[in-house]
């Protein structure tokens, strides 16, 4: 439980940080809607990444994974359209460029922190 809050919060300070990058695009109000919408994108991801994965099954086939990237970018998509205070200025290129600033930034700050156990 106590990893999942861990993940939560780095989740929030990866889109504090991915907000204050002028060429994505990406605007989000303040702290709390940056942890309304880390938690609004962990959800989605738990819920819908494995479901679009399996309908774009042949499509991540066929470009040997890189749609995959799409299919991250649908769902900070969605994020964005569900958490008010969450905009993405460019659309789909904000939400693409997003979610690999994401998954950087995130990886960077969960090799900085320690698990705990």
């Amino acid at each position: 439980m106590i990893n999942l809050i861990l993940s939560w919060l780095v989740t929030t300070i990866s889109f504090l940080i991915i907000a204050r990058l002028p060429f994505l695009g990406i605007e989000i109000d303040n702290l709390g809607k940056a942890a309304i919408a880390a938690a609004v994108f962990g959800i989605l991801n738990a819920i819908l990444l494995p479901v679009l994965t399996i309908l774009a099954l042949p499509f991540i086939l066929i470009t040997l994974g890189l749609f995959l990237f799409v299919v991250n970018s649908i769902i900070f998509e969605l994020a964005a359209a569900i958490v008010p205070g969450f905009r993405l200025r460019y659309g789909f290129w904000s939400s693409t460029m997003g979610s690999l600033a994401l998954a950087v930034i995130n990886s960077i700050l969960m090799a900085i922190v320690p698990p705990i156990i």
